[in-house]
């Protein structure tokens, strides 16, 4: 395949664009997704992930969880990951040639209030991100891809982080756990730089972990109360590492109620819960981006 890296970054442009659209604009970045999806080098990959899956009786499953109220219907995913990709792959065609289909589908089983278009973007948070990002991994590990998206990884992982140093201490000593190298900025040598200047210095990593805790407090210049916000620091060097290392490469961790940027839309964020349930998913985020992760190691 030719080209990898640019098809890969242009599905993900595609996502964005669907996230940030209205129930005027939608379609255009739907087709989009799509078209690059069924690019020519895909074919062969995605014929082997729809042929065994049956879509009707996946369907037909669904629509039979649901009650009367609205939004109680789920979607019953089968357990193999292949078959995930393969209905996913096959709802988003559908999708790209009946858009009324797509709103009316998402409604139904991604409810998010009375907007319709509201459907559509819970869809893309729950299902079309995850998708992308399983898919990429998919076909990198079954495709013949170039092997300019097989690089070794390093086991650096940059910790951005605000004023919750429990938060940050209780991540580091995960990452450790795991066997990756946490890096801490306020830990690495001075030697007469700014702070932009060590950000820069200590950016050879492979991933790099965001915490968004309620630090501080603004609003809109219109509004009346102050909501809780991560630090500006944190923002700036989410941005960063968003453009150095890719989105797939930068998960956040949210504590607590705190405001998400609206430029932040298509990079994965995970609560950071009283429990361990964070360590799992930044344990799949992990995998995902290529690190080996020991499970048992992260249960614990």
């Amino acid at each position: 395949m030719s080209d990898d890296l640019d098809l890969f970054l242009q599905i993900n442009n595609a996502i964005l664009d669907i996230q940030a659209a209205q129930q005027q604009s939608f379609e255009r970045p739907l087709k989009a997704l799509v078209r690059l999806l069924h690019h020519p080098s895909l074919e062969e990959i995605n014929r082997s992930l729809i042929t065994n899956v049956d879509f009707d009786a996946f369907i037909h499953e669904s629509e039979t969880t649901g009650g009367s109220m609205v939004g109680s219907h789920q979607l019953v995913w089968p357990d193999e990951p292949e078959k995930i990709l393969g209905l996913t792959l096959i709802l988003l065609d559908k999708f790209a040639a009946d858009p009324d289909y797509a709103l009316n589908f998402c409604n139904q089983f991604f409810y998010s209030g009375r907007k319709v278009i509201a459907g559509l973007q819970a869809f893309t948070r729950q299902v079309i991100i995850p998708f992308a990002r399983d898919y990429k991994t998919y076909v990198i590990n079954h495709g013949s891809l170039s092997p300019k998206l097989m690089q070794s990884k390093s086991n650096k992982i940059f910790i951005v982080h605000g004023h919750d140093g429990e938060a940050r201490e209780t991540v580091a000593r995960f990452l450790s756990s795991i066997g990756l190298n946490p890096i801490i900025l306020h830990e690495q040598a001075n030697r007469g730089r700014t702070v932009i200047e060590k950000v820069e210095a200590n950016s050879d990593v492979s991933f790099a972990v965001v915490l968004l805790t309620p630090d501080d407090l603004g609003k809109a210049k219109n509004d009346i109360e102050l909501e809780p916000r991560t630090r500006q620091n944190v923002l700036l060097e989410l941005g960063y590492f968003i453009g150095k290392l890719g989105r797939e490469n930068v998960c956040a961790l949210k504590r607590s109620e705190v405001e998400i940027p609206s430029d932040f839309a298509g990079v994965v964020w995970e609560a950071m819960d009283v429990g361990n349930g964070w360590k799992t998913a930044l344990g799949r985020e992990l995998n995902a981006a290529g690190h080996n992760i020991d499970w048992n190691k992260v249960m614990k």
